[in-house]
């Protein structure tokens, strides 16, 4: 499951890269066996003449509307939804034919929440709340490993070069250039 290159900068790691919890594949893979079982129990039980056939027919068209929508459409949405944690920042991206794609600066992140029910808890699930600078948040739905990714962005925040603000109003120049990160935790 790699993300493509050209999406991240130059000096740029991909320190995690997530898609959502298997347990939202679980409804929209038992809807496709329930409309299974249904076209099959249609296609036995239905009698051999005309009116059979139209019935079938029907039936088809009627589990074919509600697989698409309540199974296929689902299933295409979980695995085209990626959350990616670098060493700069957090992308979200989702979508098929329109993509969206959403960026938070590590060094703009105020606050983030973990919650948690129950089966989130023994699934080890969870959804990841990022509040960011100027009132932007970000809900991370279905989130695998929920308790180790909310650590690892927490060390990611305190990792990350804070915005540099001119106090006295020189400019950079007078001070000495950074030396260029080559890793999460290495200069």
């Amino acid at each position: 499951m790699a993300f493509p290159e050209d999406v991240l900068a130059d000096e740029e790691e991909v320190v995690l890269h997530l898609a959502p919890h298997w347990r939202a594949a679980v409804l929209p893979v038992a809807v496709l066996l329930l409309a299974l079982t249904g076209e099959i129990m249609a296609w036995v039980l239905l009698p051999g003449t005309e009116g059979g056939r139209i019935g079938l027919w029907i039936v088809t068209a009627i589990l074919l509307w509600y697989s698409a929508r309540y199974a296929v459409r689902p299933l295409v949405i979980w695995r085209f939804t990626h959350y990616v944690f670098t060493n700069e920042r957090i992308l979200l991206q989702h979508g098929v034919l329109v993509r969206e794609r959403r960026d938070l600066p590590l060094n703009r992140v105020n606050d983030h929440a973990l919650a948690q029910s129950v089966l989130d808890r023994m699934l080890g699930s969870g959804t990841l709340t990022i509040d960011s600078i100027g009132d932007q948040s970000a809900v991370l739905t279905g989130l695998p490993h929920a308790q180790r990714v909310q650590t690892t962005l927490y060390e990611l925040i305190e990792h990350s070069p804070a915005e540099e603000e001119d106090e006295d109003g020189d400019g950079p120049e007078d001070e000495a250039a950074p030396e260029p990160r080559r890793g999460l935790f290495r200069r």
